[in-house]
């Protein structure tokens, strides 16, 4: 199998307080570009959309441009900026730090046979929420924007 698809037109945007997602989903591979905005916070822009305390989503991730500090729900916390491959593990809060937009990139695999697709959340729903119930994407970056494109 060979799939190739480009980021200048995604399969899906997702909008959201300070920020927005734009994601590809392959056979194989979630793959989105999250875009946070001086300001944005989890716990103040998506919280209230997941219900849900932090984040309880997997990331891995690259940070492009800009600074996130990072808050484990242990109190572990970090900072990474550009150029920093990141794992983090459900049970967080992020925040951009500074003046300058936030660019992450976040992937994340697909299991084979054993685990189908369809029990998988999507790059968006890890990130954003669900999706509405006419759009079925069947892919990984918070519970949250119920809003159609």
């Amino acid at each position: 199998m060979l799939e190739v698809k480009t980021l200048d037109k995604p399969d899906e945007r997702r909008d959201f307080p300070r920020g927005h997602l734009e994601a590809v989903h392959m056979p194989d591979l979630d793959f989105a570009v999250a875009t946070f905005e001086p300001g944005w916070r989890w716990t103040e822009s998506v919280a209230p959309l997941a219900g849900t305390k932090t984040c309880q989503m997997h990331h891995n991730g690259y940070i492009l441009q800009g600074h996130l500090h990072i808050r484990m729900d242990d109190g572990t916390e970090t900072d990474v900026g550009p150029g920093d491959v990141f794992v983090c593990t459900p049970g967080h809060d992020a925040w951009v730090v500074g003046d300058e937009q936030v660019v992450t990139y976040d992937f994340q695999g697909r299991r084979r046979a054993s685990s189908p697709r369809s029990s998988r959340p999507s790059v968006r729903e890890s990130t954003v929420g669900p999706a509405p119930a006419h759009h079925t994407v069947t892919t990984t970056l918070a519970r949250a924007c119920s809003t159609s494109r």
